[in-house]
């Protein structure tokens, strides 16, 4: 039986937990606060990012992508311990330039069997995409066949949340300032999306809670297979957590919740929630 590694960044948003359940390999991000940069979940504990973020007047933060050196580093480091084979599943190469990071890192391989897929999402829509990996590589699916799964699989990921505010989408270059501006006179709390690599406004409603019912009715107009809620730091995640697992007619311990990282919480800021599903195959 083949060993295929998986491989994600860390703007999948798995946890530790998970990443060690599923045995995929998370190589971080960067996130500074000024002068200070951090390896995403590695240098910088998640409890430690939020107090930084939510701190008055602490500098705003910033990302940047995984180096090709730390890609190669992982690849080599699953080769050596007996891997046939890596597949590596990163944020969209539109959201970030960590794509291009781990194809440098491949290519500069040579012939060792490394293939690397733009996920064309991010947090959890990649979570869920690499969990599909993971469990096919447990399986005993050959790398060509996991490559081949998550393709198809990207067709049936989904993701929808609701921002606080536009700030930090307007800070991180997701929208322009006149949309911001516009969005916080009218009290917006808009719905978002990912689709084809891209940020994506949904809906404009006015209150959050008409968000909150906008988001259940989105994330439930398809038969769900599986769903990872995603949160910074919102107010009553477990209620929308449990509503929608009603909703979509999922058992509640089915659904993973996942604290967005540093990796991508400085692009969405505090008190956004929202899921990321895969629809049911027939």
């Amino acid at each position: 039986m083949s060993r295929v590694a998986i491989v994600t960044d860390s703007a999948s948003d798995l946890t530790p937990e998970q990443a060690t359940a599923w045995g995929v390999t998370v190589v971080p991000l960067i996130v500074s606060f000024g002068d200070e940069s951090f390896r995403a979940g590695t240098d910088l504990p998640i409890d430690e990012f939020y107090r930084r973020l939510l701190a008055p007047g602490a500098p705003f933060p910033t990302t940047a992508a995984c180096s090709p050196g730390a890609f190669q580093q992982a690849f080599q480091s699953l080769l050596d311990a007996g891997a046939d084979a890596v597949v590596c599943i990163t944020v969209g190469g539109k959201l970030s330039g960590t794509n291009t990071a781990a194809r440098i890192a491949r290519d500069a391989m040579k012939d060792s069997p490394v293939h690397v897929i733009d996920s064309e999402t991010a947090t959890a829509s990649l979570l869920l995409l690499a969990q599909v990996a993971a469990e096919a590589s447990a399986a005993g699916a050959s790398a060509e066949e996991i490559v081949a799964l998550v393709k198809l699989r990207m067709a049936d990921a989904r993701i929808y949340f609701v921002v606080d505010t536009l700030e930090y989408l307007r800070r991180g270059g997701r929208i322009s300032a006149a949309q911001a501006a516009i969005g916080s006179v009218l009290s917006v709390k808009p719905v978002i999306t990912i689709a084809d690599g891209v940020v994506e406004t949904v809906d404009k409603p006015r209150t959050m809670g008409k968000a909150r019912a906008r988001l259940l009715e989105l994330l439930t107009a398809e038969p769900v297979e599986r769903i990872a809620v995603i949160h910074t730091q919102a107010p009553d995640v477990q209620g929308f957590t449990a509503d929608l697992a009603r909703a979509a007619i999922v058992p509640i311990e089915k659904v993973s919740v996942n604290l967005v990282g540093s990796s991508v919480a400085p692009h969405i800021g505090p008190g956004a929630f929202g899921a990321a599903l895969l629809v049911a195959r027939s």
